[in-house]
């Protein structure tokens, strides 16, 4: 839900940049660099370069401290703060896919299966994966793919829901973000 709504606020602030969603900025910015947009494929392709390092801090911190609680109440920080400083949309923008790609890579399993909570296509795609190996089973028995079906199924529709979140909180209150934030702290207590 976190990815979802930091994309939802971070699409319709900055007119068409994700602050999770990868893909989407780097088939943009091709589009943009398609139409001689120089700038727009910029403004697409900048939150690469905040997301990447983001995600890089991830790793360090689960190497050195082998649990994914300091990435995220990083992340839950970054989110809480970043309404309150004194920068600029692209910068807001910028920040936020640095939390993004804590995200990423500090949420990469659950419960022993391999899960992407910034991006839905490869969750999609295994979801559809899992789905046939559990209607149509090579073996008794069941492979990897299809023990983890609703947990691929809920981490897409947690981004679906947070998107829809995202677009609401935009109208209803002045620091978005907060709301992300707190569902971290809440699922770091839970």
């Amino acid at each position: 839900m976190v990815a979802g709504i930091a994309d939802a606020i971070g699409y319709v602030t900055m007119n068409g940049v994700f602050a999770a969603n990868m893909t989407g900025n780097t088939v943009l910015a091709g589009i943009d660099l398609a139409k001689g947009n120089h700038l727009g494929a910029w403004n697409h392709l900048t939150p690469l370069v905040a997301f990447f390092p983001g995600a890089m801090l991830a790793r360090v911190l689960l190497r050195l401290l082998k649990s994914p609680t300091a990435g995220l109440l990083l992340e839950a920080a970054i989110l809480a703060a970043v309404g309150f400083l004194p920068v600029g949309k692209e910068d807001a923008v910028m920040i936020v896919a640095f939390a993004m790609g804590l995200q990423a890579s500090t949420i990469t399993s659950f419960a022993g299966h391999a899960v992407s909570t910034v991006v839905v296509t490869s969750t999609l795609a295994r979801t559809a994966d899992a789905t046939v190996d559990r209607l149509w089973p090579q073996s008794d028995k069941p492979p990897p793919s299809a023990t983890n079906t609703w947990l691929l199924t809920l981490t897409w529709t947690g981004y679906l829901v947070g998107a829809v979140i995202g677009g609401l909180l935009l109208a209803a209150m002045p620091y978005p973000l907060l709301v992300p934030a707190a569902l971290l702290v809440l699922a770091l207590l839970f």
